[in-house]
């Protein structure tokens, strides 16, 4: 919603993992390309999603799935 109110030409999602694992789950893998269609079908990019897990940071973008 605020992507749209914004006029938003691009986001980037970012979510923490309590555990210390940074690697995504297969639910951060279906939930990622869910946001990017929805994202794709009101013309904004996904730029990247971010996992936090402690000091690591996970990039999809880094990881070729954005």
């Amino acid at each position: 919603k605020r992507a749209l109110v914004n006029d938003a030409a691009a986001l980037v999602f970012v979510h923490n993992h309590p555990s210390g694992n940074p690697n995504p789950s297969q639910d951060d893998l279906t939930i990622t390309k869910k946001l990017k269609e929805a994202a794709q079908a009101i013309d904004v990019s996904v730029h990247d999603h971010l996992i936090i897990a402690g000091n690591d940071v996970y990039s999809f973008a880094d990881h070729g799935l954005i």
